[in-house]
């Protein structure tokens, strides 16, 4: 498809800035949106965008979101944190499960409550990309709140891709693994992660799983419809 007139959120820095500086170099509109409004300035300078300070956990303000880019033909609900518990889940404070949850799913959740009816009224070609994680194709022992967050936007992404079937509005799930972001000091370029996402918005491809990584997440589902325990997972070779 071709993208006019994109919003992507968590776009001061990491993923949703990679993402925002791909769409721009192809000639795409911005609305870019992000909680820390300093950061976003910056980006939205230098890319010649209309910035929305916007907190993804609040329904309302990703409703202002959706009425600032009425035109959106792709919306990347990308934003996204951590959290400062990564240990088991009975090791993650209550406030951790909550604010982990109420931005990495209720954000995606508000986003598609703001954006679908309005693409879907509008009727033309338009496209949803959905950042999770390889947290949340595959389970290791430790990842808090973050790791089960994560699990569950993949679901709502497979919801939301199933209800869509049909339409002129598709689903991308993005699932990276490690990224060079303010969550991470290692990991892959996020220019390159952003630039397998768009590629994918393109093709209609639902599921972006990093290299070496299908095997497990096979493996996972094989174990689970089996009734086996869970194993710990590794890439290929």
């Amino acid at each position: 498809m071709e993208i006019t007139n994109a919003v992507v959120t968590g776009a001061a820095g990491g993923i949703g800035r990679a993402l925002a500086t791909r769409l721009r170099a192809a000639g795409a509109r911005l609305v870019l949106a992000d909680v820390d409004v300093t950061a976003l300035a910056g980006v939205a300078a230098e890319l010649a965008a209309e910035a929305v300070g916007t907190d993804v956990s609040d329904r309302k303000a990703m409703d202002a979101l959706a009425a600032a880019a009425p035109d959106a033909d792709l919306v990347c609900l990308n934003a996204g944190i951590v959290g400062r518990d990564l240990g088991s889940p009975w090791e993650v404070s209550p406030e951790d499960w909550e604010r982990v949850f109420a931005v990495n799913v209720g954000g995606v959740v508000n986003g598609l409550r703001a954006f679908v009816p309005r693409l879907l009224e509008r009727g033309r070609p338009a496209h949803i990309l959905i950042t999770a994680s390889l947290a949340g194709l595959v389970t290791f022992p430790a990842g808090g709140a973050y790791a089960a967050s994560k699990h569950a936007v993949v679901a709502v992404a497979e919801q939301a891709a199933l209800a869509l079937a049909g339409t002129p509005v598709g689903v991308t799930l993005l699932c990276p693994a490690l990224v060079r972001t303010g969550m991470s000091a290692e990991g892959e370029d996020p220019a390159v992660v952003a630039e397998a996402a768009l590629a994918a918005v393109r093709e209609g491809t639902f599921a972006v799983v990093p290299d070496g990584w299908d095997l497990a997440v096979a493996e996972r589902g094989r174990l689970l419809a089996e009734g086996a325990r869970p194993v710990l997972p590794a890439p290929r070779g």
